[in-house]
């Protein structure tokens, strides 16, 4: 079986922009790092062999009862906080009801009608508009265990000869945060929702309550989209794209459906509310399954599972745990780094800004942390598809390439070999200018041969060097560089070729 494509009719982007008004939603999933799962003592952990950690309460046995982790209510209250958030003083377990292969209970855990934290915001920066993004809830449930669907082309279900169920994820913590439609955001919809997930990435990462990897699944966006005409005030029908694993494919899949969304609206047609799957591959989503309302779901309060409620002083102790707010750390760190505005922004906007901060503090000067990660680095993820954060290499590392350069180990052009290395997997920047042979060549013998060459094959350059127009250098250094594979100390083959010339 082959992977979907793009068939569906799509109305051109600024066609949709001119007719309606788009509304977003997200709904983002955030796996939180304690060590045991949510409701029984088995290892939270990424991995390891299938089933091994289970136990009789996250596979749902008869008679096993769930204790609720206090590590995960106390990450879940400063989350909230860290949102703006109401924290509740009494709120309780739900069990919503629906049966799917990899949940072993036939009902997940979750919280409903009473969550532990509620109206709060988020403020996200787009091009220097700022967009408020209001969260309606952060609630507390576990995950569900993996599928794995053996035989077909896709991993998907269709095409697959078997099917097997991996529990050890199920039960691991996770807190949802939900927010009400974003209005208003028009041809920005797009980026807004990838600058909410990218800031709400790294406030989950300062609190130091989850990895957020999106690439292990830490962090998952829902995306809700609906289309309304030109004007209108009201909100159409939505579809949710589930499980989209990164900022870049945030963004595409809701431009994706604003586009597929306009061309069936305007052909007369109706959207079902529906969840849809997204195909990274192929840049699209197709119909999953018709949307369930929450009545669907028969939820009723978990008779297993006393209440939760928070002292004030409790609140208040974890309020004093917060990291800075966003909005002050980026005027914070835009001044100690000396960025423009221009400089902030398009930091912000690659989600660089917390690999940025890490490279200074591995060593690296601002401007050259910068001109890594917004450089090549954003060229190595564009043409691989996938957000910086999943490249592999870490924020040492290029501070480290930074420190070899200048070193002068390596220029400029073979610290981009370097670069290259490291994402191949060869190992560290020193491993890979060690094994590639990348060291510049400053021994005055090599480099003093090369000199003579180029002076010997460029005679009419050399003579404009003799009558004092050095400017003609550029053009026998460059021939040395040509003739060393780029090795050559350029600064030592200048002196050198005057040297000798003048």
């Amino acid at each position: 079986m082959t992977s979907p494509t793009n068939d569906t009719a799509l109305m051109p982007y600024d066609d949709v922009l001119a007719a309606f008004d788009p509304a977003l939603g997200l709904e983002v999933h955030v796996e939180l790092n304690t060590a045991s799962k949510m409701f029984c003592g088995c290892p939270a952990t990424f991995g390891g062999e299938p089933n091994a950690g289970t136990c009789p309460t996250c596979l749902g046995l008869p008679g096993a009862m769930p204790v609720v982790n206090g590590k995960a209510v106390e990450s879940a209250i400063r989350i909230g906080l860290a949102l703006n958030c109401e924290i509740a003083e009494w709120c309780r377990f739900a069990r919503k009801n629906y049966f799917y292969p990899d949940m072993p209970k036939n009902f997940q855990t979750s919280q409903y009608d009473e969550p532990i934290a509620f109206d709060g915001w988020m403020d996200v920066d787009v091009d220097g508009e700022t967009f408020r993004v209001e969260i309606e809830r952060a609630h507390m449930e576990e995950d569900t265990g993996k599928s794995l669907h053996v035989g077909g082309a896709t991993g998907r279900i269709h095409g697959a000869d078997h099917s097997l169920v991996d529990y050890n994820r199920a039960g691991i913590p996770l807190i949802e945060i939900v927010t009400r439609p974003i209005l208003g955001a028009g041809e920005k919809a797009p980026e807004v929702a990838k600058a909410y997930v990218s800031q709400l990435r790294e406030l989950i990462v300062a609190l130091g309550v989850s990895e957020a990897r999106m690439d292990q699944g830490n962090l998952r966006a829902d995306v809700n989209l609906s289309l309304s005409p030109k004007g209108s005030g009201t909100l159409g029908t939505r579809t949710e794209t589930k499980n989209v694993n990164s900022f870049r494919s945030v963004e595409r899949a809701v431009r994706y459906e604003m586009q597929r969304h306009a061309a069936v609206l305007s052909g007369g047609g109706s959207i079902l509310q529906e969840t849809r799957h997204w195909h990274e591959d192929t840049g699209i989503t197709t119909s999953g399954r018709e949307k369930s309302d929450a009545e669907d779901y028969r939820y009723f309060p978990e008779p297993d599972l006393v209440p939760v409620a928070p002292s004030r002083e409790w609140v208040e102790e974890l309020r004093g745990t917060l990291p800075e707010n966003p909005t002050a750390r980026r005027a914070r760190l835009q001044e100690e780094w000396g960025f423009s505005d221009l400089d902030m922004r398009d930091t912000i906007g690659a989600g660089a800004l917390g690999l940025v901060e890490e490279t200074i503090a591995a060593g690296a000067t601002p401007q050259a942390a910068r001109k890594w990660w917004l450089g090549e680095l954003a060229r190595r993820s564009n043409e691989d598809g996938v957000d910086l954060v999943d490249l592999p290499i870490t924020p040492a590392d290029v501070a480290r390439v930074q420190a070899l350069v200048d070193e002068k180990t390596v220029n400029d052009k073979l610290a981009r070999q370097v670069i290259e290395g490291v994402l191949a997997g060869e190992g560290s920047p020193d491993e890979v200018v060690a094994s590639r042979g990348l060291a510049v060549v400053s021994d005055d013998g090599a480099l003093g041969a090369a000199v003579d060459k180029a002076i010997a094959e460029n005679p009419d350059v050399a003579e404009k060097i003799r009558d004092g127009k050095h400017a003609a250098a550029g053009a026998l250094i460059g021939a040395v560089m040509k003739e060393m594979r780029g090795q050559a100390d350029a600064a030592r083959v200048r002196e050198l070729v005057l040297e000798k010339l003048a």
